[in-house]
């Protein structure tokens, strides 16, 4: 707190424009997204879905999505929602820890032989128009497409709040506590980092994703620099094809969340690279200018520019 009102009068006595004042700024954005990637280890655990119960879990929490509330495919009589990717697909999950129920879930499917395609090449083959990304182009085991990711709607606002794309991250504001709430809309971001995490454990190296645009720009806003390799086309409403590759995730990701995606390798039992040090760096510099900027100073200096 007293770091925090430290900043705060800094950056009125020197202007919001200046250097140490956006030096400054960049650290509470970093401190921000620390503490978010806190509370989503604090409340809610990622998993892979490698039995038959969970594999169920997964299909039921895509049919109340996919089916019932959204409408994109037809209800089942047994309540699950598979396909013929889940063959060769592998699900992951997020659970809320203190109810142990399931806050969401995606899918990463894996073709490994010849006749096996992505979803995208099946039903939305002219939605990619860059010559060079066509997953035609690599050998089946390095690509994968991330796909039917769901949110259950007690993890969402309520059905009467409206608010779009609740599907995949909006959450229920008066079901969970203040601080709980707080990394719930993070939900979307933890799953697409657990299957970024089983892609790069698997050695994949092409990852296509068919989404909306808003989403993408949201996955843009927090680091997830995905590249649109086609137009925007009809397919469960307007989306477009994606891609990205391991390099990109970690050339973009930002501190706070790379925090994030460590946390979610470790609790997935992937291998961990440690990139901590400028995160230390940026702790020790705000540790500098608390030690160095007194009071006394502050006041002084206030008063010159008055």
């Amino acid at each position: 707190m007293q770091k925090r009102k430290l900043i705060s009068t800094i950056q009125t006595i020197f202007g919001k424009k200046s250097r140490i004042s956006k030096a400054l700024g960049g650290y509470q954005k970093l401190q921000e997204v620390r503490e978010i990637s806190s509370h989503f280890s604090a409340y809610l655990t990622p998993l892979v879905a490698s039995n038959k119960d969970l594999k169920e879990q997964s299909y039921g929490i895509r049919h109340q999505v996919y089916c019932v509330e959204e409408g994109f495919e037809p209800e089942r009589e047994s309540k699950l929602e598979i396909d013929e990717f889940d063959a060769y697909s592998t699900a992951c999950m997020i659970e809320h820890k203190k109810t142990q129920r399931f806050a969401g879930t995606v899918r990463l499917v894996r073709p490994q032989k010849e006749d096996e395609l992505l979803p995208i090449e099946k039903y939305c083959p002219s939605s990619i128009t860059h010559p060079e990304l066509n997953p035609a182009n690599f050998k089946r085991h390095e690509i994968c497409e991330v796909s039917r990711l769901a949110v259950p709607e007690e993890f969402r606002r309520r059905k009467s709040d409206k608010y779009d794309g609740a599907s995949t991250g909006v959450i229920n504001t008066s079901t969970y506590s203040e601080t709980e709430l707080r990394c719930f809309p993070f939900i979307a971001i933890g799953l697409y980092l657990a299957a970024a995490s089983i892609s790069i454990n698997s050695g994949i190296k092409h990852t296509y994703v068919m989404m909306e645009p808003r989403l993408a720009r949201s996955m843009r806003f927090i680091g997830i620099k995905f590249e649109q390799i086609g137009p925007v086309v009809d397919y469960h409403g307007k989306r477009a094809a994606y891609y990205i590759t391991p390099e990109m995730l970690h050339k973009n990701l930002p501190k706070g969340f790379a925090a994030m995606f460590k946390h979610i390798q470790a609790s997935l039992g992937h291998d961990v690279a440690n990139n901590d040090l400028s995160v230390r760096n940026a702790d020790r510099i705000v540790e500098f200018i608390y030690r160095s900027f007194s009071t006394k100073l502050l006041i002084q200096k206030n008063q010159q520019l008055k």
